[in-house]
C-alpha cells in the first residue's frame, strides 16, 4: 500500500477519483441517510446454512422499517428467497425486560435493532427456535409457528441442544430445560436479586465476548451452568431520564478496582439433578473466560483468566467429578487477548490460537506438542470450520493487508501451502456447514454494501444470494453518480510506525481549502475506522457538503500485532492522541486543506479521545465533539480497564495521567459533548465529572443529552438531531463548509 501523494500531484489524483460533476446526480439528505429503506440495500446478518444445505437463513431488514428485522430463507439450489418468521405478525409486541434491553446493547451487532436478532437451528434442521419480544417460537420450514413460552418474566438465551432433543432458556435467573414437544422443567435453584444461572455477567458480555452461561454437551447428557454472585459487586444509581419519566435502576457496574461477580461453574443433567461443581482452583478473583466440550462429551474445557489478565489457563475437566488439570497457559508481561478459535478436534487434539509469536496465530495442539498451521506478520482472526476428513481448517485474517479480510485455508498436517479462498479488494466474512462442502460468503468495500454469495469449499462462486447491484431500484443507486472513492493511504507515527490512512474529498478546485471532519476511535480490543468495507453513506453526505473526511488508525489499535496494541499498556492518552495529532499535521501540509477548519469526532473511547486532543493540543482543532466518553477510567469497568491500565490502587496508577477530567480546564477549543441518559456502559456520570470540572474553572462547552438513549444514540427521527446539532454547533464555530449544500 502506497504512502499518500503529496501537494500538486496529490491535487490531481483526489480530482480524478471524485464524481463527474457533469453527470446527473442527486444529494444525500440527512434524513434520507437515516430514512427506510436502508441506503445500502439488503443487509442481510446472522447467515447461515441449515444442517442439510439446503437452505441459507438470514435477518433482514424491513423494507419500511429498516431497524426491524425478520427470520428469511433462501434455497441454495434454485435462489428462491421467502420469508419463513413475520416478527409483526408473530410477536406480541410486549416491551422486552430491562435485562434483554441492556443484554442487546452489550452486543453491537442487534443493538438498536427490534422483531428477531437472533435464531438457532434445530440439529435435524426441520425447526428453528426463534425468540422474539420476550418469548420463544419453533419456526417449521413450511411457514407453520408454534409459540413455547408465554410469560411475563421473558426468557434469554435461548437455545437448541446438539443433538436436538431439548430447548433450554434462562427465565427469572434460573436455567430451564423444555424437552422438544414436552413441557418445560426448572434445573437450577436459588436465583435472587443478586444471583442467578446461566447468564453471562457484565463484562463478560461487555467486554469478553461471552454471551451466554450455559453449555450443552454434544451428546445432549449434560450441561455445563455458570452461577454468577454479584452480591461483591458494587452499585451504580443509574438514573434513566427518558422523554416519558425517569426510572431509577441500582445496577451492579464493576467499576475499575472494585469486587467482580463471583463465578462458579457446574455440570447437571438436563433435569438438573446429579450437580457437580468444577474446580477453578483455590483463588476465586478470577475470570471464567470460555467453556467447551471436547468432540465425544467427555472433556469439559475452561479458559480461566487472572484477575490481571496476564495468565490465561486452559483446564481439562472430568464432568464426572468437577477435578481440572492445566493442559496449557499463556502469559504476557501486557495482557493476554482472548479469541473464539479454541476447536476441541475428534481425536482429542484441539486447534489453539495464541499470539506467542508476536501475531494471532493458529496452532494444532496435539499431546502437549504445539505445530504452528499459520505465521508471520499478520493475524489470524476466526475459525470459520474444520473439515476432520479431509484434515483442513477454515479461517479469517488479514495476510494480504491490515485493510481487508480474507478467507483461508490451511492443512491441519501443516504440510502444505496456505490457499486463500476470497477476491483482495474485499472484506470477506463466512460461514460454512457442518459437512465443510459448502460456503456463505459476505462481501463488502468502499464503492460496494454488502453482497452475499453461495461457493464451494474452494471458494468458487455458485450463485449470488444477494448481489446487490447500484443500479435500477438500488435505494443507493439515484446517489451513486456523487459517490467519491476513497482514498487510502499510510503516514508515519513519531517512533517510524506504519499508521494506515483513509481520505475522502469532494471535488477539490485548485486553489481552494476545505474544512476536515475527522474521525476516529483509537481504543484497543475495538473496531479499526481505516478497512475497506462499505461505510455509512453518512460520510458521502459530509463530503457532499463539502467536508474532507480523514482517518487514521493509531497505535494501540487492534489486527496489527501485539506489539502495535501494546503501546497502550498503562499509557492511555497517550501515542494514540500523538498518531492522531501526526494525522493533522499530515493534513496541514496539504494544498487543499483549511488548516483553521479541522474539526473532529469521536465516540466512547474516542470522545475520549476528542477531549485528551483539545487538552494536550490547544488550538490545533477549530472544535471537537465527544459523544458518550470516558473521562475518569476508574468509572469503567474492570475488565476491560484493568487489562490496559491495572489496578486505579497500583503503585504507581497509570489513572491520573490517562484520566480527562483534571486537565479539562486547559481546553480552549470549541467542544460539544453528547451522551445517552440511559447509558449503562459508559454511565453518565463521565459526563457529568466533566461538566462540573470545566463549570468550575468557567471553561465554556456546548452539551447535548438524550433521554432514553444509551450507549449507542440513534434510531428514527434521534439521528437526525444529532447530526443536525453537530452540524449547527460546526457551523456557528466557523468551522463548516462555506456554502454547504441543504
Amino acid at each position: 500500500m502506497s504512502s499518500f501523494l503529496k501537494g500538486s500531484a496529490a491535487i490531481g489524483a483526489l480530482l480524478a477519483s471524485a464524481a463527474d460533476p457533469a453527470a446527473a446526480q442527486q444529494k444525500l439528505t440527512l434524513e434520507r441517510v437515516f430514512a427506510s429503506p436502508d441506503l445500502s440495500g439488503p443487509q442481510p446478518r446472522a447467515l447461515k446454512l441449515s444442517p442439510d444445505g439446503k437452505l441459507v437463513t438470514l435477518l433482514k431488514p424491513r423494507v419500511d422499517e429498516k431497524e426491524r428485522l425478520d427470520l428469511w430463507a433462501i434455497d441454495s439450489s434454485t435462489g428462491a428467497e421467502r420469508m419463513l418468521v413475520d416478527s409483526k405478525k408473530t410477536g406480541s409486541g410486549a416491551e422486552l425486560s430491562e435485562t434483554e434491553k441492556m443484554q442487546r446493547e452489550r452486543d453491537r451487532s442487534v443493538a438498536g435493532n427490534t422483531g428477531i436478532v437472533s435464531y438457532d437451528w434445530a440439529p435435524d434442521g426441520k425447526n428453528i427456535l426463534v425468540p422474539i419480544d420476550g418469548d420463544l417460537y419453533l419456526a417449521a420450514l413450511d411457514g407453520g409457528v408454534t409459540r413455547l413460552t408465554n410469560t411475563p418474566d421473558g426468557e434469554l438465551n435461548g437455545g437448541v441442544s446438539p443433538r436436538g432433543g431439548f430447548v433450554s432458556f434462562v427465565r427469572g435467573g434460573n436455567l430451564f430445560v423444555q424437552p422438544i414437544g414436552g413441557e418445560e422443567r426448572q434445573v437450577t435453584q436459588g436465583a435472587s436479586e443478586t444471583v442467578s444461572w446461566g447468564v453471562a455477567e457484565f463484562v463478560a458480555q461487555e467486554e469478553m465476548d461471552r454471551r451466554t452461561g450455559y453449555w450443552w454437551s454434544p451428546d445432549d447428557r449434560l450441561i455445563a451452568v455458570a452461577k454468577i454472585d454479584e452480591e461483591p459487586v458494587g452499585i451504580v444509581t443509574r438514573t434513566a431520564i427518558g422523554g416519558e419519566g425517569t426510572k431509577v435502576y441500582q445496577q451492579r457496574y464493576p467499576a475499575a478496582g472494585t469486587p467482580n461477580a463471583l463465578v462458579e461453574l457446574y455440570v447437571m443433567k438436563p433435569d438438573g439433578s446429579g450437580q457437580v461443581k468444577v474446580d477453578l482452583g483455590p483463588e476465586r478473583d478470577i475470570y471464567l473466560a470460555r467453556v467447551n466440550w471436547s468432540k465425544d462429551s467427555a472433556v469439559l474445557y475452561v479458559q480461566r483468566q487472572s484477575r490481571d489478565q496476564k495468565t490465561l489457563d486452559l483446564l481439562a475437566v472430568d464432568p464426572t467429578t468437577g477435578k481440572a488439570k492445566i493442559v496449557l497457559t499463556e502469559k504476557a508481561k501486557s495482557w493476554v487477548n482472548l479469541s473464539n478459535n479454541f476447536t476441541p478436534l475428534g481425536d482429542g487434539s484441539f486447534l489453539w490460537w495464541s499470539e506467542r509469536s508476536g501475531h494471532g496465530h493458529l496452532y494444532h495442539v496435539r499431546g502437549g506438542k504445539w505445530t504452528a498451521l499459520t505465521s508471520g506478520p499478520w493475524e489470524v482472526r476466526d475459525v470459520v470450520a474444520v473439515d476432520e476428513k479431509q484434515g483442513i481448517v477454515y479461517f479469517t485474517g488479514n495476510r494480504e493487508t491490515p485493510l481487508e479480510q480474507q478467507l483461508y485455508a490451511a492443512p491441519l498436517s501443516a504440510k502444505g501451502a496456505l490457499r486463500q479462498l476470497t477476491s483482495d479488494g474485499w472484506w470477506n466474512d463466512a460461514v460454512m456447514d457442518g459437512a465443510a462442502t459448502r460456503l456463505v460468503i459476505s462481501r463488502s468495500n468502499v464503492d460496494q454494501p454488502k453482497q452475499v454469495y453461495l461457493a464451494d469449499h474452494q471458494g468458487q462462486r455458485l450463485q449470488w444470494l444477494s448481489e446487490n447491484v447500484l443500479a435500477g431500484d438500488h435505494p443507493y443507486a439515484p446517489y451513486r453518480a456523487s459517490h467519491v472513492k476513497t482514498t487510502f493511504g499510510t503516514i508515519k507515527a513519531a517512533d517510524g510506525t506504519t499508521l494506515h490512512t483513509r481520505i475522502l474529498t469532494p471535488p477539490l478546485e485548485p486553489g481552494k481549502r476545505y474544512p476536515v471532519f475527522m474521525l476516529h476511535y483509537g481504543g484497543p480490543g475495538g473496531g479499526r475506522v481505516v478497512t475497506n468495507q462499505w461505510n455509512s453513506p453518512l460520510y458521502q453526505y459530509l463530503v457532499q457538503q463539502g467536508w474532507i473526511v480523514f482517518a487514521v488508525d493509531n497505535r494501540g489499535t487492534p489486527d496489527r500485532g501485539k506489539a502495535f496494541e501494546d503501546h497502550l499498556y498503562r499509557a492511555m492518552g497517550t501515542v494514540e492522541v500523538d498518531d492522531q495529532l501526526q494525522g493533522v499535521e499530515w493534513l496541514k501540509a496539504q494544498a487543499f486543506v483549511d488548516p483553521q477548519r479541522i474539526a473532529t469526532y469521536g465516540w466512547s473511547y474516542g470522545g475520549y479521545m476528542s477531549v485528551k486532543m483539545l487538552e494536550k493540543a490547544p488550538g490545533v482543532f477549530s472544535a471537537a465533539i465527544a459523544g458518550a466518553p470516558v473521562t475518569r477510567w476508574e468509572l469503567y469497568d474492570t475488565h476491560y480497564t484493568e487489562r490496559y491500565l491495572g489496578k486505579p490502587q497500583d503503585q504507581p496508577s497509570a489513572y491520573p495521567a490517562s484520566g480527562a477530567v483534571d486537565e479539562a480546564v486547559k481546553i480552549r477549543d470549541p467542544l460539544l459533548l453528547i451522551h445517552g441518559m440511559s447509558d449503562d456502559n459508559v454511565v453518565f456520570d463521565n459526563s457529568t465529572t466533566l461538566m462540573a470540572r470545566m463549570q468550575a474553572a468557567a471553561v465554556p462547552f456546548e452539551m447535548m443529552v438524550y433521554p432514553g438513549q444509551t450507549h449507542r444514540v440513534g434510531g428514527p427521527g434521534i439521528s437526525v438531531h444529532l447530526w443536525r446539532t453537530i452540524e449547527d454547533f460546526l457551523a456557528r464555530h466557523g468551522t463548516a463548509p462555506q456554502s454547504p449544500a441543504r
